[in-house]
């Protein structure tokens, strides 16, 4: 096949895309119609695409207005939502509505880090013992080291876990409005420039990155520690407007709630819930996050409880939730108004987003778990979701 063209001086231009289309329109025969129509200008995606040649055009639509009672965000939203799955959008209208007749989602973010994490790996595991306790004694002038890099980034603290001769350093930072990674790596590795300048005892290899930071991916200590924002939204629902709305009982949510935790126990699964990657996939193509990081995003926690009056209680837990109000794709022009929409974009909004998304995953757990108890699960789908085409 022909080789893809690109200019050195000015790569994002119309011209430049419509090449590219041509090339692999004249390889594959495809027409690259609909691929190369799109609105913007083409110089405003350096930083978030190479090789631009257009568009992958995603239905987006808007549900709700959805009720939340955060301390980042109050009131109601329209939330924006791209995805090509039929009845998405209807069953998070349809558990927006019960939480707003309810009095609304209370949405709590109880944590904010983003992580990078480096080893060291000894001669022997005494080194490695030692060199743990040299880094806590001048975790000061590592984090002037760190810092240095960005007007943003703040180093928390430093994790430490130990293998054999091996010692990663979970360095822990708030990064602000951006979802980090690119900023904690830069300020970690200036920081570990510098231990490495003062030389450890019986220091045999270092690498930046071995996989403890878990990037893009899930782990037990992302869930017990935080990566990103832990965000809680909680509701306790009355009986009547379980039934009313819902077409069930607290009695049969709370009953397929414990079934469902023993099938996911049983699984092995790492989320109890019943999908919380579709409402953040979705909230993530439309407001431009990074969509890769619904890997550890969506690997999050439900809890119900059933009251006496039969009231019932349900909270979902998102531990390594990753979303920015700045920079990434978040500029861009489609992705930007959807965050305009919501009131999200910019300084000082990357809370507020975060537990947008947490009470939109809630509202998605309680209609689709409703949905399979009530019996509607199949009929909602076959009338939906459905493309006869």
């Amino acid at each position: 096949m022909k080789k893809l063209p690109r200019d050195t001086d000015n790569d994002y231009t119309r011209d430049m895309a419509a090449a590219r289309r041509a090339v692999v329109s004249d390889e594959t025969g495809a027409a690259l119609a609909h691929t190369g129509s799109f609105s913007f200008d083409p110089a405003v995606l350096p930083g978030n695409i190479e090789s631009f040649a257009g568009v992958a055009q995603i239905p987006m639509g808007f549900a709700g207005p959805l009720l939340v009672n955060g301390e980042h965000a109050t009131g109601e939203f329209y939330v924006p939502m791209a995805t090509t799955e039929g009845t998405l959008l209807a069953s998070y209208n349809r558990g927006m509505r019960l939480t707003r007749e309810a009095g609304g989602v209370i949405a709590t973010v109880i944590d904010d880090s983003m992580q990078r994490a480096p080893v060291f790996v000894f001669e022997n595991a005494r080194h490695a013992r030692d060199f743990g306790v040299w880094v806590d004694a001048n975790l000061p002038a590592i984090r002037v080291a760190a810092e240095s890099t960005t007007r943003s980034g703040k180093l928390r603290h430093i994790e430490q876990y130990s293998m054999g001769k091996m010692r990663w350093l979970r360095f822990c930072y708030t990064t602000g409005d951006a979802a980090g990674q690119n900023m904690v790596s830069k300020a970690t590795r200036e920081a570990c420039m510098w231990v490495l300048a003062q030389k450890p005892a019986g220091l045999e290899h270092f690498s930046l990155a071995a996989n403890f930071d878990t990037d893009k991916k899930h782990s037990h200590v992302n869930a017990l520690h935080t990566r990103g924002k832990r965000v809680v939204a909680e509701i306790t629902l009355p009986a009547a407007l379980i039934r009313d709305v819902m077409h069930t009982s607290g009695e049969a949510l709370f009953r397929q709630r414990q079934l469902s935790n023993m099938g996911a126990l049983m699984a092995g699964s790492v989320n109890n819930g019943a999908h919380f990657a579709n409402g953040i996939t979705a909230m993530f193509i439309a407001c431009g996050q990074d969509v890769a990081n619904v890997a550890e995003s969506s690997a999050g926690f439900v809890h119900g409880e059933l009251r006496p009056n039969g009231d019932y209680y349900f909270s979902a837990t998102i531990p390594a939730l990753i979303v920015a109000s700045y920079g990434g794709g978040t500029g861009l022009p489609t992705q930007r108004e959807c965050l305009e929409v919501m009131g999200c974009y910019g300084d000082g909004k990357a809370r507020k987003l975060a537990e947008i998304v947490a009470a939109t995953v809630l509202c998605g757990e309680l209609s689709l778990s409703s949905a399979i108890v009530a019996d509607q699960w199949v009929s909602s789908h076959d009338k939906l979701g459905r493309n006869r085409k």
